[in-house]
Parts: structure tokens; C-alpha cells; sequence
């Protein structure tokens, strides 16, 4: 049996761009399947929470552009359930106009926050820790998030650093220090005090209203206002009034960096946020030589450590690479050093000034 005052936010708004040419700004890797599952990676996020969380409690919240991708892609899912976006203001605007909607909606509400684009390999340990997780943040003020082990000096995560144990695998944040230098990510992963962000979060809903309004001023100066407009037929024209004027902020910077009541639960479920084409790449199946083929053929020669993306039913032949990666999808193709990915978003961006957004 659920529980009723347990709620999900999916936060599905990005564009993807360092998925980029795979994702684009009109079907980002959220509405993409990476695997051949049958299941892009919104559906499988939402299969997931459903099983612990009320169907009519699962909120998605995303760009307003998107909103007949969620429709399409989640049928199980009525508009009132979706949270459209007028602009793209990071993750504290999202998560503080969620926060409201659902304080209208039960006062004594438990959220879980998560991205759209993770995958979690070991389902039963995660919702487990989903529902242990809730039951700790329903009894007290406290913040949580999922800390994840790591296995190598990560420069696209965030890392935190715990302090002292709060029982059964729950522990005091220490520090949050977000994206760091790969020199600084060795000592994190050498010290064994550091975890991975996850980025999932959770807490009561007047926990982070409260943290919101005494961190974030700036922005719950615009939300909070329309405390009696939420969850009525006005919230629509509310929000696309106020929502543009909120400041870009993470929640990672705005809130969690800063709060002094941050907890964090370690477990280790399989998880990868598939932020990447080197994670996509660590978590698919190589051949011999270490290439990775993914949706087409490929013949290889004189070649390894190679990842191979075209659309279906096409051919690659490649004699003499290494380390690179090849992916094609509609316009672009992109061939670029793997370890060289991180300047894909300035590719795009290249792109958009010189070519425009067909491209893109």
C-alpha cells in the first residue's frame, strides 16, 4: 500500500546537449531510448516510482515546449499532473514551484525529487532507499540525498563530504562542492569521505519551502506570493508571469550548498546519470578491442576503444581509430576524440551561432 502523502517530482526540462547530436532541443535524451528497451528514459523513471508512490502523486515538471512529448509518452498522466515551464531556470525554480503546488494540493506532503534521465540498474535496493528515505525526512526538518560510492575521480558529479552518522546509513553532510577540478575529484575519491551527488533528493514539503524562503529570498519572492493561486485554474497565468523573472539557480548551489540541515543516504543501486557519452559508453557492451556499437552495424579494423552511435540499419566502417566517438542522428554527425567530449557543448554552441538551431 502507498502512501498517500508521499509525492514525486521528475524533473524533465533539459535539453541534453552533451548528448548532443543524439539529443536535440526538440527530443532530448529524456524522451530518447538509449537501450532498445522499448522504454525511453522518462517512462522508465516514471515505471520506477510508481511502484512506491500513488500515480496521482507523480508530478512531471518540464519545458513547456515539451509538454505533448510527456503527454504522448506518459498516457497514465493527466495535465494536471504536468508542470509546464515558460523558461528554463535551473533546478531551484522547478523544484520551489513544485514544492507549492503540492502544499496546496496535501500540507503534509513527502517528496522525492528526481531527474527524468537517470538509470538505476538495481531497482529493488534503490526503492528501498526511496522508501526509507521519506520515512526519514516525514518525521523531522531535515534534507536529504542519495549519495553514491565512487568508483573513479568524476569531474561531472557533485561530490559530498559526510560527517557524522545519523543511524542506519544516514549521515550529516559535511560540504557539497560541486564539479570540481579532475585533481581535486583524486583526493575526494582517495580520502573515502566523499560521495557522489546523485542529484535525487528528498524532504517534507514545508521543509524545503522554509529553506527556500530563508536561502533563496530572490526567488520565493516570485513563487510564494501565489500561495492561494496554486493547484486552481489561476496557477497557469500565475506562473507564466513570475516563473520567467525567477533567478537561474541550481539546487545544489542555492539550497543544499548552504543549508546546515543536510543528510545524506549512501547506497549503491546501480545508478549512472547518463549525463555523457563516456557514462553511456562505461555502461554498454564492448567488444574485444573496447568498441561500443550502438543501434547500427559496425565492422572495425585496426581499431579500439571506439563508440559507434548511427541510426538503425546503417553501416559504419572504420579502420584505424582509437578513442574516438561517431554518432549521427538526422543532420549532424559528430566525430570527436571521446576523452575530448566535454567541448561538445561548445560544438553546439558553435553550431547555433553559425548555422542556426536547424542543427541543433
Amino acid at each position: 500500500m502507498t502512501n498517500k502523502d508521499n509525492y514525486c517530482v521528475i524533473m524533465g526540462g533539459g535539453i541534453g546537449s552533451r548528448f548532443w547530436p543524439f539529443s536535440r532541443k526538440t527530443l532530448p535524451k529524456q524522451f530518447l531510448d538509449f537501450f532498445g528497451t522499448g522504454r525511453s528514459l522518462l517512462q522508465q523513471t516514471f515505471d520506477r516510482f510508481q511502484k512506491v508512490i500513488p500515480t496521482e502523486n507523480i508530478l512531471i515538471v518540464t519545458n513547456a515546449m515539451y509538454a505533448d512529448l510527456v503527454k504522448k509518452q506518459l498516457p497514465e498522466v493527466n495535465e494536471k499532473q504536468i508542470l509546464l515551464e515558460p523558461a528554463r531556470r535551473n533546478t531551484a525554480p522547478c523544484i520551489a514551484w513544485a514544492s507549492y503546488h503540492i502544499r496546496a494540493l496535501n500540507p503534509n506532503a513527502n517528496i522525492v525529487v528526481a531527474p527524468s534521465d537517470h538509470l538505476i540498474l538495481k531497482e529493488d535496493e534503490f526503492l528501498a532507499a526511496i522508501e526509507k528515505g521519506l520515512d526519514f525526512v516525514s518525521h523531522s526538518e531535515k534534507l536529504l540525498t542519495l549519495g553514491i560510492k565512487p568508483n573513479r575521480p568524476e569531474t561531472g558529479y557533485g561530490y559530498i563530504q559526510i560527517a557524522e552518522p545519523a543511524g542506519d546509513n544516514f549521515y550529516k553532510v559535511k560540504t557539497f562542492t560541486e564539479k570540481p577540478e579532475l585533481e581535486l575529484a583524486k583526493v575526494f575519491v582517495e580520502s573515502g569521505e566523499f560521495y557522489w551527488n546523485s542529484g535525487l533528493f528528498m524532504w517534507n514539503v514545508n521543509s524545503i519551502i522554509k529553506a527556500s524562503e530563508s536561502l533563496l529570498p530572490e526567488l520565493t519572492s516570485k513563487l510564494a506570493p501565489g500561495k492561494e493561486i496554486y493547484a486552481t485554474d489561476g496557477e497557469k497565468a500565475f506562473i507564466e508571469e513570475n516563473f520567467p523573472a525567477c533567478p537561474n539557480v541550481s539546487i545544489d548551489f542555492g539550497i543544499m550548498e548552504k543549508a546546515d540541515n543536510v543528510y545524506v543516504s549512501l547506497g549503491d543501486f546501480g545508478w549512472s546519470d547518463l549525463g555523457t557519452w563516456g557514462s553511456l559508453y562505461d555502461l554498454s557492451d564492448r567488444d574485444q578491442e573496447g568498441n561500443v556499437s550502438l543501434k547500427c552495424h559496425s565492422l572495425l579494423y585496426n581499431s579500439k576503444d571506439n563508440m559507434v552511435v548511427l541510426p538503425k540499419g546503417k553501416l559504419a566502417v572504420i579502420d584505424g581509430l582509437e578513442g574516438y566517438l561517431i554518432a549521427e542522428s538526422e543532420n549532424v554527425l559528430l566525430i570527436c576524440r571521446k576523452d575530448e567530449e566535454h567541448s561538445i557543448r561548445k560544438y553546439v554552441n558553435d553550431t547555433q551561432i553559425q548555422l542556426g538551431d536547424d542543427y541543433i
